[in-house]
């Protein structure tokens, strides 16, 4: 084990600019980790929290999707108001179905769907605490709705109480 280096808070606002451009040139790991440094420094920090949430969600692409959606999540407390927390929410769960969506695996599209939908639920419970003039969770609502349209292979999973359409052999 290391011990590891403090970040001067005068350095939080360049480091907070590099943990975005990491992001956007797909390092991932390396915006989490910036933002480790600032969340130990400055634990409040909204801008943090945010980018971290974003940078572990960019890192469902690969292996260790329930681990990423934990650590994801375990974020969320620490957003200061219920919009954030279920606007946030939200992004993990439909990064996750996109995630899924995108596996060549028996039963991920049924998986998918279900994060979707609870990815819209909780884009709508937030849509009733939006600030004004802010529709993001609206685009991200409709952006899942649009997806569950053009992919019918995400499909809801069959209840056990309806009857199975596949054929008895």
């Amino acid at each position: 084990m290391f011990d590891l280096k403090p970040l001067s808070t005068e350095a939080i606002p360049a480091a907070l600019a590099k943990a975005e451009r990491y992001r956007l040139l797909n390092e991932s790991e390396m915006a989490e980790s910036i933002c480790e440094d600032i969340l130990a420094t400055d634990p409040g920090n909204r801008q943090a929290i945010v980018t971290m949430i974003l940078a572990v969600t960019d890192q469902f692409r690969g292996e260790g999707l329930v681990e990423h959606t934990g650590r994801a999540r375990a974020l969320l407390p620490r957003l200061s108001n219920e919009y954030e927390r279920l606007y946030y929410g939200g992004i993990i769960c439909e990064r996750a179905a996109r995630a899924q969506a995108a596996r060549v695996v028996p039963g991920s599209g049924r998986i998918a769907y279900r994060w979707f939908v609870d990815a819209m639920a909780l884009f709508e419970r937030s849509m009733a605490l939006r600030p004004p003039e802010n529709d993001d969770a609206v685009l991200r609502w409709n952006a899942c709705a649009r997806t569950l349209d053009r992919h019918p292979h995400l499909e809801p999973e069959i209840e056990e109480s309806e009857p199975s359409l596949a054929p008895e052999w």
